[in-house]
C-alpha cells in the first residue's frame, strides 16, 4: 500500500497533463449546443488502451441529433483476485457550456495552473473524479498490483441533460455487466472536507403555475382581472405545505421538505397595464416518505380556492418530476468501504448524508444497486473559472485504491 500511495504522490504532472487534454476537447450534448461527447470519448479510449487495460468496451447509445449518430459510453475493467465482484467508479464525459465568457479570466477550454489549482471548464465537473479513477488504475497496473476485487471504470455521456443516453441507457440496455453484489462509487459530489458520503436523496419537482385573468389599463382596473393578486396569495399559501408534510430526518440538510417559489416570467412590458397572465415557478424538495402526487394535489387544492376567490383560472404544470429512489443503506459494503478509506486517507470523520435530489446514483438505486456519491470538491461546478485541486485529485485516487485493496 505504501508503494502505491508513493506512486500516486508523484502524479502531479500527470494530473495536469490529463486535465489539460480533457479540457481542450469540449464535450457538450446537443441540448447544450454541442455535437456530443465522441471526440472526448475517442481520447479516453486511446488513453485507456495506452495504459495497458485489456478489457475495454464501448456501449454507444443511438442518437439522431449528433453527427456521429450515437452518444458514447465506455467501460474498462482491471481484474481482481475475486473476479465475481467489481468496484465500479462512474464519471461522466460531458460538461456544461462556459456561459458568459466575460466572467472568465481565461479561455474556458485552456487549463490554467496556479499552484495546486487547475482552472477550466470541466476540471471539477466531472474530470477530477475521472482523473482520480484513471490514476488509481494506472498505479495498479504500473506496480503490477492485483486488487482484491475488479476495478471497473465507466465513463458515461449525457449526465448534464438527463442521463437518458448515459448511465440510464447502460442500466436499462446493458444491465448484464453488473452483479447485485457489485459496489458503485460516483465521484461527482462532495465537499472540501471530504466528509460527505451521500447515500440518499429527497424527491424533487418543479412546478409551473400560470394564473389567467384579464388584461386592462391600470387606470380602469374594474375592466380587467389583475393576476398579480391571486399569484401573490397562492405564493403565500405554498408555505402551508411545510405543515402538511412535516417529516424530518437529520441525514438531510435542511432536515425537512422545502417548498420555494423561485422564477417569475415577465408579464407586461409597461407600468400602466394590469397583467392578465402571470407565471411563476415553485421548486419543491420533498422528504422521500411522501408521494409527489400528494404534494401536487395539495397545491392544486390551494389553487382552486384562490381561483374561485379572484375569478381567475390557475394551471399547475409539472416542469420536472423525480420521485426519490430508495436510499442506500448505511450498513452496505460500499458505504463501509468508502468511509473507512476516506477516514484513512484524510484522517477525518466522514458521515452519511442525504441531498436535495438530482444525482445519477438514483438510477442505480432504483434497480437495487447500493451506490455512494463521494469526492473532495470545492463547489466550483458550472461556475465561471471552474477549478479543481491537484492534491485532492491525487488523494481521492488513494481512497479509490485503498477501497480496492481492502480485504
Amino acid at each position: 500500500m505504501d508503494a502505491l500511495f508513493s506512486e500516486l504522490d508523484n502524479q502531479t504532472e500527470k494530473v495536469v497533463e490529463l486535465q489539460t487534454k480533457l479540457t481542450a476537447i469540449p464535450a457538450l450534448g446537443p441540448r447544450n449546443g454541442g455535437e456530443g461527447e465522441k471526440a472526448k470519448a475517442d481520447f479516453l479510449l486511446d488513453h485507456l488502451k495506452s495504459m495497458g487495460i485489456e478489457d475495454i468496451r464501448e456501449y454507444n447509445a443511438p442518437a439522431s441529433d449528433v453527427p456521429c449518430g450515437y452518444r458514447p459510453n465506455i467501460v474498462a475493467v482491471i481484474p481482481g483476485k475475486n473476479t465475481e465482484k467489481t468496484l465500479w467508479i462512474i464519471s461522466h464525459i460531458d460538461v456544461v457550456p462556459p456561459g458568459d465568457l466575460g466572467l472568465w479570466n481565461s479561455d474556458p477550454y485552456t487549463v490554467q495552473r496556479d499552484g495546486d489549482t487547475l482552472i477550466g471548464r470541466g476540471v471539477e465537473d466531472n474530470q477530477q473524479g475521472m482523473v482520480s479513477s484513471i490514476l488509481a488504475a494506472q498505479a495498479l497496473l504500473d506496480l503490477k498490483i492485483t486488487p482484491e476485487i475488479n476495478l471497473g471504470l465507466i465513463f458515461v455521456s449525457d449526465e448534464e441533460t438527463g442521463s437518458g443516453f448515459g448511465l440510464e441507457y447502460m442500466v436499462d440496455e446493458h444491465e448484464d455487466i453488473f452483479r447485485k453484489d457489485d459496489l458503485f462509487l460516483i465521484p461527482d459530489s462532495g465537499e472540501p472536507s471530504s466528509e460527505m458520503v451521500e447515500i440518499a436523496e429527497k424527491s424533487m419537482f418543479w412546478l409551473k403555475v400560470t394564473v389567467i385573468g384579464k388584461q386592462c389599463h391600470a387606470s380602469t382596473p374594474a375592466q380587467g382581472i389583475n393576476t398579480m393578486y391571486p399569484s401573490a396569495e397562492l405564493i403565500l399559501r405554498i408555505k402551508e405545505l411545510e405543515a402538511l408534510f412535516p417529516a424530518e430526518d437529520s441525514i438531510y440538510n435542511p432536515p425537512c421538505s422545502t417548498f420555494q417559489p423561485t422564477m417569475r416570467e415577465a408579464n407586461v412590458a409597461n407600468v400602466n397595464t394590469i397583467p392578465g397572465r402571470d407565471v411563476f415557478y415553485v421548486d419543491s424538495r420533498v422528504m422521500p416518505e411522501y408521494e409527489l402526487d400528494d404534494v401536487l394535489a395539495s397545491i392544486k387544492g390551494f389553487a382552486a380556492e384562490v381561483a374561485e376567490k379572484y375569478g381567475v383560472t390557475i394551471e399547475c404544470e409539472p416542469a420536472q418530476w423525480e420521485q426519490a429512489a430508495p436510499a442506500t443503506s448505511a450498513d452496505t459494503e460500499i458505504v463501509a468501504r468508502t468511509m473507512a478509506s476516506v477516514r484513512k486517507i484524510y484522517n477525518n470523520n466522514p458521515r452519511t448524508v442525504g441531498v436535495g435530489g438530482g444525482t445519477v446514483a438514483a438510477i442505480l438505486r432504483r434497480k437495487g444497486y447500493p451506490a455512494v456519491v463521494w469526492s473532495t470538491l470545492n463547489h466550483a461546478a458550472h461556475q465561471p473559472n471552474e477549478w479543481s485541486s491537484i492534491k485532492s485529485t491525487i488523494n481521492d485516487a488513494k481512497v479509490m485504491a485503498d477501497m480496492l485493496l481492502t480485504k
